[in-house]
């Protein structure tokens, strides 16, 4: 393998590659029909963090979907390791990666054809995470936007599978957007009720118990589960419930998770503000910190100016 030393490598079908040697055919049914899974881990200090539980995520969305990556979970998790390595010396030492799995059905001979035999696209493939772009959002809380756009029901398709078909929410984005550039989408399900936004889940605190929409109408975030977790060993009170906007007007606080951002405070959700950060999103962003044996926070914020 030829490699610039300026140049990130990626494993693709087989062999880890520079990234300007991964060329996806445009007859690949992950461009063509959205028909791909993935999932990302996040490092801390270089080293990645819960890479089982994203593997394992990403193995459960697969088989919702009905392909067979060819790749073992555990080789699947070697070479997610080596080709993270490999890239580490092309970012500073205070910085991190974002590490993802990918995997297409693969290419159609003929559009249409049901026959099967598809070998799939397999990649993985890091990129640094976007650190001086999000910094602000610590110091400012997250504006959260809810768009007329609602989530793709559970009926029609699962959004516990990671899939490459982000269109609802991408449109959904959009709409937030227009109404203010820096605004985030968590969109409502079919019942009215706050569902997620892209790539990320949504808390609310109430009286010092957290309230976070019930797993059937969002993915179950591997940061999400880490909240969880942490809440139930300092001793917040936490419940997976339908949260409706009367939940949002009585809210005392309220965060995001996410790969990336783990945990960030919101400032307002449509006209209902929130203290950045609130007393009981600091002790949960505290833990968290402790159990990544990493700031986060102090991490985005030395991007300030």
């Amino acid at each position: 393998m030829s490699q610039r030393a300026n140049e990130r490598v990626a494993y693709f079908n087989g062999s880890i590659v520079p990234e300007s040697q991964v060329l996806v055919p445009f007859r690949d049914r992950g461009f063509i029909a959205g028909d791909a899974v993935f999932d990302t881990a996040r490092t801390f200090r270089h080293k990645t963090f819960r890479l089982k539980e994203h593997i394992d995520r990403f193995y459960q969305s697969l088989r919702y979907v009905g392909i067979d990556p060819g790749v073992s979970p555990a080789e699947m998790t070697r070479l997610s390791e080596e080709v993270c390595s490999r890239n580490l010396h092309l970012i500073d030492k205070e910085d991190d990666y974002w590490l993802s799995q990918r995997v297409s059905r693969g290419i159609d001979a003929k559009w249409g054809d049901k026959s099967g035999g598809l070998t799939p696209t397999v990649i993985i493939e890091c990129t640094p995470l976007p650190l001086r772009e999000r910094a602000p959002l610590y110091r400012d809380g997250i504006r959260v936007v809810i768009p007329s756009t609602r989530r793709v029901p559970p009926e029609s398709l699962s959004p516990r599978a990671k899939t490459h078909n982000y269109l609802n929410l991408v449109v959904a984005d959009r709409e937030a957007r227009a109404y203010d550039p820096e605004a985030w989408a968590i969109l409502l399900d079919t019942n009215g009720n706050l569902a997620e936004g892209i790539g990320s889940n949504i808390f609310l605190v109430r009286n010092g118990e957290l309230l976070t929409p019930q797993v059937r109408y969002v993915l179950p975030g591997v940061s999400r589960a880490t909240v969880l977790e942490l809440a139930a060993e300092i001793g917040v009170p936490a419940r997976e419930c339908d949260i409706d906007m009367y939940d949002v007007q009585t809210a005392d606080e309220a965060f995001i998770t996410s790969t990336s951002l783990c945990m960030c405070p919101v400032s307002a959700i449509a006209a209902q503000t929130f203290p950045v950060p609130g007393p009981v999103t600091t002790r949960l962003s505290e833990a968290y910190s402790r159990l990544v044996g990493a700031d986060f926070v102090a991490q985005y914020k030395r991007h300030l100016t």
